[in-house]
């Protein structure tokens, strides 16, 4: 994998209240794909770099960035929530990147891609769903933990990716109910491609299913991966997600 300073330089940009947010932009044939990190997750995983190695080498434009409070930008992670970040790249992309879109998202940054496209309208053309997890706040926490956030307590759960237990805060949590999305319509009209392994311990494959119910678009596809992990970032699924890419690009038409 080719370093990401060989492809875009780190670059910095300044929010209203002066937190800067940290990402990398590739210039090139639109619809520009912007990548949604996943939770915890930043701009130098091995698919966040895998897409925009791919973009770069043919010719698209790409944008990484990291949350606030994760990664290279400023702030903390326990201040994070859905609504937060979604404006963040809302004003990053606004200021910064011309065009259409397709948002790429990973776990987390799957169901932010509902969010964002939402607030952007017509710019989204399409959506690609990496293990996408949309409302893990409401499926993904049992009783107990749901009962502890709600009094305000900070809820930690085992990580199999790490030594540090993953943290879940209760203004993230709060701001997570508030924008649940598997009950009612999705919106989003145009191209989506999800896929997902099927051995994922942490979002059930069964998530894209009710995405791809929820989802307005008639044009829908869903990719299962049986040995599939959640982070689907083996050589053969990254393959996969290149090719995904390469498929919807070409269905778009664009020059």
């Amino acid at each position: 994998m080719p370093s990401p300073d060989l492809i875009a330089p780190l670059a910095r940009f300044t929010l209203p209240d002066g937190r800067r947010l940290a990402y990398r932009h590739v210039t090139g044939r639109g619809p520009t794909i912007v990548f949604l990190p996943g939770y915890r997750s930043d701009m130098h995983g091995g698919k966040a770099i895998a897409v925009l190695a791919w973009a770069a080498a043919q010719g698209r434009a790409c944008l990484l960035f990291d949350y606030s409070g994760c990664g290279q930008s400023d702030g903390q992670f326990a201040d994070g929530t859905l609504s937060r970040w979604r404006d963040e790249l809302v004003a990053l992309i606004d200021e910064r990147v011309p065009g259409d879109l397709v948002l790429a998202g990973s776990s987390m940054g799957g169901w932010l891609m509902l969010l964002v496209a939402e607030a952007l309208g017509a710019r989204v053309a399409a959506l690609v769903g990496i293990a996408a997890a949309p409302d893990f706040t409401d499926w993904g926490i049992d009783p107990a933990g749901k009962a502890a956030l709600a009094a305000g307590q900070v809820v930690f759960e085992d990580n199999i990716y790490g030594p540090d237990p993953t943290p879940t805060y209760p203004g993230f949590w709060a701001d997570g109910q508030a924008l649940l999305r598997l009950g009612g319509p999705v919106g989003f009209a145009g191209p989506v491609r999800l896929l997902h392994g099927q051995a994922d311990p942490d979002v059930p494959w069964e998530v894209s299913l009710r995405l791809a119910e929820a989802l307005r678009s008639a044009d829908v596809q869903i990719h299962l991966i049986k040995d599939g992990d959640h982070r689907l970032s083996r050589a053969a699924d990254l393959d996969v997600l290149r090719a995904t890419l390469a498929g919807l690009f070409e269905g778009l038409q664009q020059p």
